[in-house]
């Protein structure tokens, strides 16, 4: 599959594919004969992957570290797994702080939802 195509199927520019690859965010894309980047179905996996981690505010050096084991083969596979589970950890933090904000944002809004709610009654009232 061309970039082209890769970057329309995932919703990223051609240059932020070439960026994650270079940097090492994705495992390097095969060429073809004339030089073009030929992603195949991993690639793919790997750019959804990424994708995914990074739409969620994972890291990018952590990424890279990730990549980077998986890269080393087998070996690694404990030291990917306890990466993973710090992310997680840190993932489920973030999630529980957003409540706490949404919710805090939520009584904001009805705050002001009652307060534009009493000043509407009151002018019907002066109408009246």
């Amino acid at each position: 599959m061309l970039i082209a195509e890769v970057s329309r199927k995932f919703d990223l520019s051609q240059d932020t594919l070439r960026y994650y690859e270079r940097i090492g965010l994705i495992p390097r894309v095969n060429r073809n004969k004339s030089g073009i980047r030929d992603y195949t179905e991993e690639d793919c996996r790997w750019v959804d992957f990424i994708k995914c981690m990074r739409g969620v505010g994972l890291p990018v050096e952590t990424l890279i570290e990730y990549v980077g084991l998986f890269q080393q083969g087998n070996e690694t596979l404990e030291a990917r797994k306890e990466l993973l589970i710090e992310q997680r950890k840190q993932l489920l933090t973030r999630m529980e702080d957003m409540k706490n904000v949404l919710e805090r944002l939520e009584y904001k809004i009805s705050s002001y939802e009652q307060t534009i709610g009493a000043k509407e009654k009151t002018l019907i009232r002066q109408q009246d």
